[in-house]
């Protein structure tokens, strides 16, 4: 009677730790948000070779449909340890975005949310989610259409720098701006 006691204890224990694992995405879903598709790989084109003597090279077929997009700037921003509140340097950087999304009120960005390598997952999911709704909400007391603007946490996943130090930690700290088609 105790060994079928004691498994079922060890099977409800499996499936509750099975269930608690996917903290992460609970969060996402429960804001009807997806899991972000992994970014594309970079090509690298190479470089077409001189011809010998009289010889002409070819030219590139798909030179002017491979022609990068215009790039967007808009500057990162960045937290302190365990905070979501934006810095007074980290406002006037807004401030100076704010121009380009008056500029382009019909484009939708992207606002992710980023924390550095320190605490658990689950927990930087939502302190990213923190991190990227306040500025979301500072935009719009800038005068941007809250609309136009999306959120999503990374937490920890996607840091700029992989070293395991306080400038690298500082670094990853951050909210990062997408302009999205």
């Amino acid at each position: 009677m105790k060994v079928v006691r004691s498994a079922g204890m060890v099977v409800l224990v499996a499936l509750l730790a099975g269930a608690v694992s996917g903290c992460g995405c609970f969060y996402q879903g429960m804001k009807g948000e997806k899991a972000p598709a992994p970014p594309p790989s970079a090509t690298v084109q190479k470089a077409p070779e001189k011809p010998a003597g009289n010889e002409v090279a070819p030219a590139p077929a798909t030179a002017a449909a491979e022609a990068p997009a215009a790039m967007v700037t808009l500057k990162d921003i960045h937290f302190d340890f365990d905070r979501y509140v934006i810095r007074h340097e980290d406002a006037e950087i807004l401030k100076q975005d704010s121009g380009w999304f008056q500029e382009n009120p019909g484009t939708r960005v992207r606002i992710e949310g980023n924390c550095d390598e320190r605490g658990t997952v689950e927990y930087n999911l939502v302190l990213g989610q923190k991190r990227a709704d306040s500025a979301k909400s500072y935009l719009a007391t800038l005068g941007i259409d809250p609309k136009m603007l999306d959120t999503i946490s990374y937490g920890k996943e996607r840091p700029v720098d992989p070293a395991h130090n306080e400038e690298a930690w500082a670094k990853n700290r951050r909210d990062h701006f997408v302009p999205l088609k």
